[in-house]
């Protein structure tokens, strides 16, 4: 009975390690703040998490596949539609901030002087400035591709319009490179503005900018292998009043203004099916 009693507490301790396989965006993970939250939950639960920071297009991909326990992206369309394909489960928006065009300090499409972003984009597109867009079906992507539709211009295919193919921070190092503008999000290009030489030319209110991070538990159902009990652990501690003043806080007193904002499970936009 002794022998059977501590084979239980065993197999429960390897259990209760299971990794959760959190797909994400880049930009969660480049702007550092998954590194600065992430090693708390590890410590309350003994549960490893292991990060596969992609565009959110592709951590959808992932975890429709059920090679993911729980995502973490930022484009509520596709959200919405994992949701309504029944792969995903308890949706929460974790935190948002905005989006900004970020730019060289020259500034040659008069960016900064634009009205609101879609007059920042036609300036763009009208000077035929050098543009790097991420192209990997990441949120950013999406938005961005959202902005030059809603401007009424196609892009595609102009020389002077580039694709990364690649994260955020990757991004930001070409489009600095090129002297180029992108779309970017706040937090990564607070994270990474000493280290590339671009200027936020339009981080201005504009309801067409705003960028929020939702979580969602791969559906059990669905996925019977998935680890439902630490997906929904993690999104327990994400809501957390002190988790998310610590994502509030984050880096808050090294730029003057929070990278990300706290949302305590309120979406600012529909999300549901």
């Amino acid at each position: 009975m002794k022998k059977l009693i501590a084979l239980g507490l065993l197999l429960g301790a390897a259990l209760a390690a299971a990794p959760l396989r959190l797909a994400t965006t880049t930009s969660v993970n480049d702007s550092g703040l998954l590194e600065a939250i992430l090693p708390g939950f590890t410590r309350e639960t003994g549960v490893p998490v292991q990060v596969i920071a992609v565009g959110t297009g592709q951590a959808l991909a992932i975890a429709g596949r059920g090679d993911a326990d729980a995502v973490l992206v930022h484009a509520p369309d596709l959200e919405a539609r994992f949701l309504r394909e029944g792969k995903g489960v308890a949706h929460a928006c974790i935190a948002y901030n905005n989006f900004v065009i970020a730019g060289p300090a020259a500034d040659p499409a008069g960016v900064g002087a634009a009205a609101d972003a879609l007059d920042a984009m036609r300036r763009i597109f009208a000077a035929e400035a050098a543009f790097v867009s991420r192209g990997d079906n990441s949120g950013t992507y999406h938005r961005e591709q959202a902005l030059w539709r809603a401007a009424g211009l196609d892009p595609a295919g102009r020389p002077w319009y580039l694709e990364s193919g690649s994260g955020m921070g990757a991004t930001l190092t070409l489009a600095a490179e090129k002297r180029a503008y992108t779309l970017t999000d706040l937090g990564t290009f607070l994270f990474m503005r000493d280290k590339v030489d671009l200027e936020g030319l339009f981080d201005r209110p504009d309801p067409r900018m705003l960028n929020q991070y939702g979580y969602m538990v791969v559906n059990p159902e669905r996925f019977p292998g998935a680890n439902r009990e630490a997906a929904y652990a993690l999104r327990a501690y994400l809501l957390r009043p002190d988790v998310q003043q610590q994502i509030g806080a984050y880096l808050k007193d090294r730029f003057g203004k929070s990278l990300f904002n706290p949302l305590y499970g309120r979406c600012k936009v529909e999300v549901n099916p």
